[in-house]
């Protein structure tokens, strides 16, 4: 009897296997917040507007006292925290969202004027736009003819 179990252990080892691997495909796919650990929370899109970069995240259910945006060499971070309010004198039947807290760490492809750099927050999207440094800015080069 006992060598039959060893025959059938593996298949076990194998199917726990695929279930892990489905478990991380699905956490790599979830764009949650509570799952902000296996994919970069909160999204956020990165857009060359000539004069400056344009960093546009959404924080859904934020207002601008529950974020804070800093730099420090060359890098800007978004940290903030969402709590839900506590129900007191209720039962909860349901809850998808929780409280959470995040911190992402943007680096740019060119030098940044830090100095310049604005945020506002409309809609549940934050933007943030990024002037760039003098240096980085596209100079025009005069043809002349020899």
């Amino acid at each position: 009897m006992l060598t039959r179990w060893f025959e059938i252990d593996p298949t076990y080892a194998t199917l726990d296997d695929v279930r892990r691997r489905m478990e991380q495909l699905f956490e790599a796919w979830d764009p949650s917040p509570a799952n902000s650990r296996a994919a970069g929370w909160p999204r956020a899109n990165l857009v060359d507007a000539g004069d400056a970069l344009i960093l546009e995240a959404e924080i859904a259910g934020m207002d601008e006292n529950d974020l804070r945006i800093e730099t420090c060499d060359d890098v800007l971070t978004i940290a903030g925290e969402r709590r839900l309010p506590k129900f007191e004198g209720y039962s909860v039947h349901r809850q998808e969202r929780s409280d959470v807290r995040f911190s992402r760490s943007f680096t740019f492809p060119q030098k940044i004027d830090f100095e310049h750099v604005s945020a506002e927050t409309k809609n549940g999207i934050l933007t943030v736009r990024l002037p760039k440094a003098p240096e980085s800015k596209p100079r025009a080069i005069s043809v002349t003819v020899a």
